[in-house]
């Protein structure tokens, strides 16, 4: 367990450190007024640089919760990490992939303690409008496919 632990450790580590330096780049860059700027730093036909701090989660949903918001994601991140305690093994099966999801969780929520919200800054919006995203978003979602691609393939290997 402590070499699942300590790979699971190292990407954690160097994508937290990678998310918060991009992060601190856009500020300071963008040298946003307030927590209600919306910055372009970079303006291109398909994928542009705009700083926003999304107060809510995924698409600024549950942005009325203010404050709450924050002790509620570390909340249910301490709950998650109870599950794994008890499931000793989905966590030995699935490391890398928790250490994806974990880092780009741990990132946002702390940028909702330094920031007041997170620091979301790439902007897609060629043929349609995405809302704008980061870095520790793509690495989330990394982590979940990595996840449902083991599922899968752990599952067929047992079968066989």
């Amino acid at each position: 367990m402590s070499k699942q632990i300590r790979y699971f450790s190292i990407p954690f580590v160097l994508l937290v450190a990678l998310d918060q330096a991009i992060k601190y780049a856009m500020i300071y860059v963008a040298q946003p007024q307030s927590l209600h700027d919306f910055v372009m730093i970079a303006d291109n036909p398909v994928i542009s640089i705009a700083l926003v701090f999304n107060t809510g989660v995924a698409f600024s949903f549950l942005t009325w919760l203010g404050e709450w918001l924050k002790y509620m994601q570390v909340g249910f991140i301490a709950i998650i990490i109870g599950i794994l305690f008890t499931q000793k093994h989905l966590f030995k099966d699935h490391y890398i992939a928790f250490s994806f999801m974990f880092a780009g969780g741990a990132s946002n929520v702390l940028d909702r303690f330094l920031h007041g919200g997170v620091v979301d800054y790439i902007y897609w919006h060629y043929k349609f409008e995405f809302p704008i995203f980061n870095f520790a978003d793509i690495i989330i979602n990394c982590g979940v496919a990595l996840f449902i691609l083991q599922t899968l393939f752990l599952n067929k290997r047992k079968k066989i």
